[in-house]
């Protein structure tokens, strides 16, 4: 009897003690914070981790399209009608961007490489072949007259020249030329004057099959929060890119599969060189892809917003003061004097003014907007997608008869959508390693289940040890023979 007892005690302690730990467990995160830790531990640039491999070499295919605005009214506008345009595309291109010369400095806290971008066209993802034409304004002529207008001899000679070829203020080109480059009769002629001058214009003229410079990344190893995050950019370090008005061509995703471990509460900056200034994402929502939970975010509307309400983008009035409104940001300075405006797809987030401006815009939330979902466990980027506009600011030039009548306006060309979305194989580790996860932090919670089950039975035995015994009592007869 008395064995059974201690043993019935026992299972009343362990249950405590059980529940105790499991309780103990929870309230100190020791479960969550060991997750962590060995995640952190492959968030390094070092050889034989599977970040540095997504790194050097993404293995979630990458495209870029292309959506053009072709120019159904080129008359009308010269007489002073806004704008109409048809959005003509996906253009698609296959995007490998794998980091060569890799080269490890400072006992492996740095690394040095370039990245190389080669775009290889996708017909069976595309609307149509390269071959197809799209009228839309013409870039090298307006920044032509942009840059003379004010020097009215040189102007005329220009002007002349341009109705004695037939340059007009519209032009009608092949996708393959207006993003690859092609021989500008213009440009040709002021070479006359200016023999150092290209006279090959394209959108991403030597973009395809080139790298911008050396790279020097940080690899994570003194703090997992600086993976793969650029040291400096041909020498320039980049403590400057977040508040310098200068143009820096930096990428600053470089094609990395993965990012630093975020929460919800931090802000992600990036180096956009399309835009030549950095951005920063703020988070906006949860999200699943392909079955795995991410963090969503965004740039704010305060990214693009004019100066009055963002300072910060003064240095993007060009000449300074000269402010073209929220969502628009001026980047000539940075793509050689040409009036290049970039924007958000469609003018979204922009004062209204500029979608009115414009008949066919038509901003949307879903299609239009820079985004980037996060897996908060493991910092790998579940879906990423940079949609940015290229426009001409186009006006009316009394010293250019080209323009005719024109009206001032943001003109746009075309918008990009460079995007990503994590490969399967890639989904398939995140999700066992998501298994081992509820595995590991559901420990303390399994004690407590335990704890409570062992609490029960100690209960019952404790109930029916004592049951018996009273109940034997209560036979027993009043008077016995």
């Amino acid at each position: 009897m008395q064995l059974k007892s201690c043993c019935i005690y026992s299972v009343g302690l362990f249950s405590m003690l059980t529940l105790i730990a499991g309780i103990s467990l929870v309230l100190s995160n020791v479960f969550p914070h060991f997750v962590q830790s060995e995640v952190k531990k492959e968030i390094v640039l070092e050889n034989g981790t599977e970040a540095f491999e997504a790194w050097e070499n993404p293995p979630a295919p990458i495209y870029m399209q292309f959506y053009f605005f072709n120019l159904t009214n080129p008359l009308e506008v010269l007489d002073g009608d806004r704008p109409a345009v048809v959005e003509i595309g996906p253009y698609t291109y296959r995007e490998y961007r794998p980091m060569e010369q890799v080269n490890f400095q400072d006992n492996g806290t740095k690394v040095t490489a370039v990245n190389t971008k080669t775009y290889i066209f996708q017909l069976n993802m595309s609307r149509g072949p390269e071959s197809d034409l799209i009228r839309t304004v013409n870039i090298p002529a307006m920044t032509v007259m942009e840059k003379f207008k004010d020097h009215s001899v040189v102007a005329n000679v220009i002007s002349a020249y341009m109705r004695g070829t037939g340059e007009r203020l519209f032009t009608t080109r092949t996708v393959g030329e207006l993003l690859w480059g092609y021989e500008d009769g213009l440009l040709k002629a002021l070479r006359v004057i200016q023999p150092d001058l290209d006279d090959v214009f394209g959108l991403f003229y030597k973009n395809n099959a080139s790298n911008d410079g050396e790279y020097v990344f940080f690899t994570g190893q003194q703090n997992y929060k600086d993976f793969a995050r650029v040291d400096t950019w041909n020498g320039e370090s980049s403590l400057n890119w977040w508040t310098s008005d200068e143009c820096n061509m930096i990428n600053g995703t470089n094609g990395a599969s993965f990012h630093p471990i975020v929460t919800k509460n931090e802000t992600l900056y990036m180096f956009i060189s399309d835009l030549c200034r950095s951005l920063y994402a703020k988070y906006e929502e949860d999200v699943t892809v392909k079955g795995i939970p991410g963090y969503r975010f965004s740039p704010p509307s305060m990214v693009f917003a004019n100066m009055t309400v963002n300072p910060a983008n003064a240095g993007f009035c060009v000449p300074a003061g000269n402010c073209l409104g929220s969502g628009l940001l001026n980047v000539s300075t940075c793509k050689q004097g040409a009036p290049i405006i970039m924007s958000s797809p469609h003018f979204y987030q922009a004062d209204e003014k500029f979608v009115q401006d414009v008949f066919g815009m038509r901003p949307n939330k879903e299609q239009h907007q820079t985004l980037i979902d996060i897996n908060p466990l493991t910092g790998i980027i579940l879906q990423a997608a940079k949609r940015l506009q290229v426009n001409v600011f186009v006006e009316k030039i009394p010293t250019f008869s080209q323009t005719g009548n024109m009206r001032t306006v943001v003109f746009p060309v075309v918008y990009l959508n460079e995007s990503v979305v994590i490969d399967d194989s890639s989904v398939l580790k995140l999700k066992a390693i998501g298994v081992k996860e509820n595995v590991v932090v559901n420990i303390p919670f399994m004690l407590i289940g335990l704890g409570i089950v062992l609490g029960g039975v100690f209960m019952f035995l404790m109930c029916r040890q004592k049951v018996p015994e009273s109940t034997a009592a209560e036979r027993q007869p009043l008077l016995s023979s």
